[in-house]
């Protein structure tokens, strides 16, 4: 039986891909196992500066793999489960001291959304949508995607996107902001690698602190903010990474950053 995820490393690249192609990349207590496993896995790996999530067969992940529920209060233990776990995955990538690109390429459903949003960058397919698809089945949110939708496009077209359950298409996505960018669909794999291998050869601890400043930065106020700011931007003068980017920016050639 094939792995419900693949984890995969290319250079300082890690890769998480949902493969259930069969279940439209849908999540049973495996998959998010898996899932979860291999996104603690590659964030503490100090050889991955970069993390990458997509799915295959032209599907991103449709949320929970309703065949392996009852449809009723049988339910509650099990999607109780497999919340907790999709939430520490999606918490794991939130957390994770380096940067995450999302590849949507294709149909991001349900509990997929969360996962598709936490990411830095988001690279969307033209052929892609996203569709809340809980109200269909009687249930509220999960994943993150309360958490993302309304930070980054606002509560109305939050609560429009959720409660209308309308399919958003890759232009509208981008207009929006939910995603970064939108590439054909031909273009995708060769765009998503560009991007990844880009943040990879960048400043991984400079990312790291920015990463968590920007995420934190709703829970404190504009004094308390610009406190954490000084503190992170003067530690990072003790990194390789710093003295490399303080030449180049007096010599003649880019930084070559090491990460460290």
């Amino acid at each position: 039986m094939a792995d419900p995820v693949r984890v995969e490393r290319d250079g300082a690249v890690g890769r998480l891909v949902f493969d259930r192609p069969d279940a439209n990349n849908a999540m049973d207590a495996a998959s998010a196992d898996a899932l979860h496993e291999g996104a603690v896995e590659l964030a503490t790996d100090d050889d991955v500066r970069c993390l990458v999530v997509t799915g295959v067969g032209g599907v991103f992940n449709t949320g929970a793999d309703l065949t392996t529920l009852a449809g009723d209060e049988r339910d509650e233990p099990a999607i109780k489960s497999l919340a907790a776990t999709l939430h520490d995955f999606v918490e794991a990538l939130a957390r994770a001291p380096k940067p995450v690109v999302c590849g949507v390429n294709g149909v991001v459903a349900g509990g997929g959304i969360g996962t598709a949003l936490v990411g830095g960058i988001v690279i969307m397919s033209t052929s892609a949508r996203f569709q809340f698809a809980y109200p269909a089945i009687g249930l509220s949110a999960d994943g993150g995607s309360s958490y993302f939708l309304p930070r980054l496009v606002g509560l109305r077209d939050a609560q429009r996107i959720a409660l209308r359950n309308e399919p958003v298409g890759a232009k509208e996505a981008e207009e929006l902001g939910l995603v970064t960018e939108t590439v054909p669909d031909s273009e995708f794999d060769e765009r998503l690698e560009t991007e990844a291998e880009t943040l990879a050869a960048g400043p991984t601890q400079a990312y790291a602190e920015t990463k968590e400043l920007l995420r934190t930065s709703f829970d404190h106020g504009l004094g308390e903010q610009l406190g954490r700011e000084a503190d992170r931007i003067a530690g990072l003068t003790a990194t390789d990474d710093y003295e490399r980017g303080y030449e180049a920016f007096f010599g003649s050639e880019s930084a070559s950053f090491s990460g460290e």
